[in-house]
């Protein structure tokens, strides 16, 4: 479980087909602080295992089911991205509960600046509308974000020089896919409804 609270943007070592699974190294240093052989990291939003880790680098195995659904397969050296380390029962919660799930790939459709802010518009999956609503909550590439528009399947976040001095975002353009994890509790109603009408 996260936050989408981003700690640190790390960067892509190698990201190559190995015999088993695809490795990702990723360069970080606040993710491993007090990080464990076995702990889970959010990388841009997607839950992984830490399998490997020496003093610079955390080394994930990753399912090439993972990287066909995620933005993974568009990850090369030297990419950033966002990591978290998973939630601490003594910690806070400053974003809001984030599995690590992805639930789609959404694709950006405007990101420009506009006064000291920056606008994000991005086209979620077909259907993925019915999970969104004005003020909810959206994890785009693994960031805590609340939602100013909703129009279909498209939705807009604003976005404060704070969150993309520290996420990956900076570096975005219109047409980038970017991994989607839609609010936990609205898919939890939408599968009780369906349940109770049956």
């Amino acid at each position: 479980m996260f936050t989408g609270i981003v700690e640190e943007t790390g960067r892509v070592v190698a990201f190559t087909l190995q015999e088993k699974a695809w490795r990702l190294q990723v360069s970080a240093h606040t993710a491993l602080q007090g990080l464990a052989l076995g702990d889970s990291v959010a990388v841009n939003g997607c839950c992984l295992t830490a399998a490997q880790i020496d003093e610079q680098h955390i080394y994930f195995d990753v399912l090439e089911e993972t990287r066909r659904l995620t933005n993974f397969s568009a990850l090369e050296p030297g990419a950033k991205v966002n990591l978290e380390r998973s939630l601490r029962f003594d910690g806070k919660v400053g974003g809001h509960f984030v599995t690590g799930h992805i639930d789609g790939l959404g694709t950006i459709e405007v990101f420009e600046p506009r006064g000291n802010d920056h606008y994000l518009r991005v086209r979620a999956p077909d259907g993925g509308g019915r999970y969104l609503i004005h003020k909810g909550s959206i994890a785009i590439d693994g960031i805590s974000l609340t939602i100013a528009e909703v129009e279909g399947d498209s939705f807009a976040v604003w976005l404060i020089p704070h969150t993309l001095e520290v996420t990956n975002l900076k570096g975005r353009r219109a047409g980038e896919r970017v991994n989607l994890e839609f609010d936990l509790l609205g898919k939890y109603v939408e599968k009780l409804l369906k349940l109770r009408s049956t």
